[in-house]
């Protein structure tokens, strides 16, 4: 009898592993800011002593090459899983869309917890309430996807261009909140500080705050349409095989050429145009970041037919295969940065928050990276599953999954 059951290692596709661990590295280049300091530092790298020493040039370089090109393959590979169970589904003849939700559910489940209890920057609340929104959708046909996700996409920029050009012709005392907003005072920042280098429980309004505005307002204006368009144009590239490996080399090498080509100009331009403003709430807050928010989408895509491009290749095969553990360990490895970072920075931890440059930043980065390229293929020599990946599916699948592997038992 056929049952519904995770993904054998015989029927993995390589490519969307190797791609799944790049991303979730590379996501942390971004995300370690809003660990080590204050959060207004996230958005705003002019908050405190954040353009200091070398400071301008860690922001310059993270901002051209990391800021939302990574989280949004991320983005694209979750479309694609969706698009990839619901097709394997469908041929083995078994309903997938109880499956689908209850893995959706259990995902909530998991971004709540670790939203609330971690870490406030979580992204697994909004891809979780888009899979919800958008797995109607799986098998509209691809060109009709791709049009679907590039419209929702696009949904963002004339929202925020009009908040941004609005903003001479707001009150004054509206314009004052969003410059503290945008660049809080000394003592509120002071108060943050204190606050994560405190106990875990002195954190928790700050982690709660952050957290309840990313999964409602944020959720609504951003992650929505910027992360489920890119959802629904995964879905797409998925069954168009650009994503697996299925394109031509020289498919590839013409996306990455243009995406990055195309892409990085238009992101240096949006530095430029902000570093000249100053970073003023006026004009950094909402067009300011639209540079980016266009300039990302070409190089993320070259990113991905780069990554094809060395999977079709087989260069640097030894990390490949460790890039593709971190893969198909993504969920925990995700959330064991988010450990790991919240450890060495917040109070209840080594209480380093707010006391690393920008550079003692990236060597963190590369720690974490050394260390999770080292533990994922050793886990799954003895393991199936990541222990987080394990206990989602048999949540998801209503079932205890074997969990230490065995000589000829197939993995995850």
């Amino acid at each position: 009898m056929s049952f519904a059951a995770p993904v054998a290692e015989s029927d993995r596709v390589a490519a969307l592993d190797v791609l799944r661990g790049f991303a979730v590295l590379g996501i942390l280049i971004v995300n370690i800011r809003s660990f080590a300091t204050v959060s207004a530092a996230y958005l705003n790298p002019a908050v405190g002593d954040g353009l200091d020493g070398a400071g301008l040039w860690v922001w310059a370089t993270t901002h051209l090459l990391a800021d939302t090109k990574f989280i949004s393959i991320f983005s694209l590979l979750f479309g694609a899983g969706m698009a990839m169970t619901a097709d394997r589904m469908a041929k083995r003849g078994l309903p997938a869309v109880g499956l689908h939700y209850r893995r959706q559910l259990w995902l909530l489940v998991i971004g709540l917890a670790h939203a609330y209890l971690i870490w406030h920057g979580d992204v697994l609340v909004a891809y979780a309430l888009c899979g919800f929104l958008l797995y109607p959708l799986r098998n509209v046909r691809p060109k009709r996807q791709l049009i679907l996700g590039a419209c929702m996409v696009a949904v963002v920029l004339p929202l925020w261009l009009g908040v941004g050009l609005s903003v001479p012709w707001w009150p004054e005392a509206e314009r004052a909140a969003l410059a503290a907003e945008w660049a809080p005072p000394p003592a509120a920042l002071a108060a943050e500080t204190a606050a994560f280098r405190g106990g875990w429980l002195e954190q928790m309004p700050y982690r709660a705050g952050e957290a309840f505005g990313l999964q409602t307002i944020v959720f609504l204006v951003y992650f929505l349409w910027r992360a489920g368009g890119l959802m629904l144009v995964g879905m797409a590239l998925y069954r168009l095989g650009v994503v697996t490996g299925r394109r031509s080399p020289a498919f590839y090498r013409r996306t990455a050429l243009l995406g990055i080509g195309l892409g990085l100009p238009v992101v240096a331009a949006g530095i430029a145009y902000n570093v000249r403003t100053g970073f003023s709430a006026e004009h950094s807050m909402f067009q300011g970041t639209l540079f980016n928010y266009v300039g990302s989408l070409g190089v993320f895509l070259g990113y991905v037919a780069l990554v094809m491009l060395a999977v079709q290749t087989g260069r640097l095969p030894g990390l490949q295969q460790r890039l593709a553990a971190v893969g198909r360990m993504a969920l925990t490895n995700y959330i064991s940065q988010s450990v790991l970072c919240t450890l060495f920075f917040y109070g209840h931890g080594l209480g380093m928050f707010g006391r690393v440059s920008a550079l003692g930043q990236v060597g963190g980065v590369l720690a974490v990276w050394a260390l999770q390229l080292a533990w994922s293929p050793w886990w799954l020599r003895r393991f199936r599953f990541g222990p987080l990946e394990w206990l989602w599916r048999t949540a998801t699948y209503m079932r205890r999954q074997p969990f230490r592997a065995r000589p000829g038992t197939p993995g995850t």
